[in-house]
């Protein structure tokens, strides 16, 4: 039985939350964000409260009402505060820059590779070799950076390639006769 699904959200004043059967919209200063919620899930706001209420009692149902309470905390989240990934590109000659909403990578192939940031998603270079990207939606932010790093994935040699800011990379020894 799931035990987050048992803890109510709290809605912040700035926030607005419109519920339309199984459609959630949640608006805030950063946008709006749509979602689509189970239905064997009942939402129901009371005193400035989100709570989930499984309609069946089982542990399945118990289960999906805490993956949709966490869905709709990280819309609230996002709609507030926002979320932020950084990306640093590790490797001699390697280096980013941003023209308009198109990002441009040199990664030590032939070509660059240029990557257009989906809507709702913004770019920042520090300098050239660290990219900071943000947005109110959690998981298309999270699937921008993963597309971004699929390019160069760091080696396990040199540890060349793109990597999250926090990813520490085990190097290997070098291979001997």
């Amino acid at each position: 039985m799931s035990r987050i699904a048992k803890n109510p959200i709290c809605i912040p004043e700035n926030v607005k939350i419109i519920i339309n059967k199984q459609q959630i919209i949640v608006q805030g200063e950063n946008g709006i964000l749509k979602n689509i919620i189970n239905s064997l899930i009942n939402i129901k706001i009371h005193n400035k409260q989100l709570l989930f209420i499984p309609k069946i009692n089982n542990n399945n149902s118990w289960s999906y009402a805490g993956t949709s309470r966490s869905i709709l905390n990280s819309m609230i989240i996002g709609v507030t505060q926002g979320f932020s990934k950084k990306l640093i590109l590790f490797g001699i000659g390697y280096k980013v820059s941003i023209n308009k909403n198109i990002l441009d990578l040199m990664l030590g192939y032939s070509h660059s590779i240029y990557y257009t940031l989906p809507k709702g998603i913004t770019a920042n270079c520090i300098n050239q070799n660290e990219i900071i990207l943000k947005g109110s939606d959690k998981q298309l932010l999270g699937q921008v950076a993963a597309d971004i790093r699929s390019y160069r994935v760091p080696e396990p040699y040199k540890g060349k390639g793109i990597r999250y800011s926090y990813e520490k990379i085990k190097i290997k020894e070098i291979k001997k006769k």
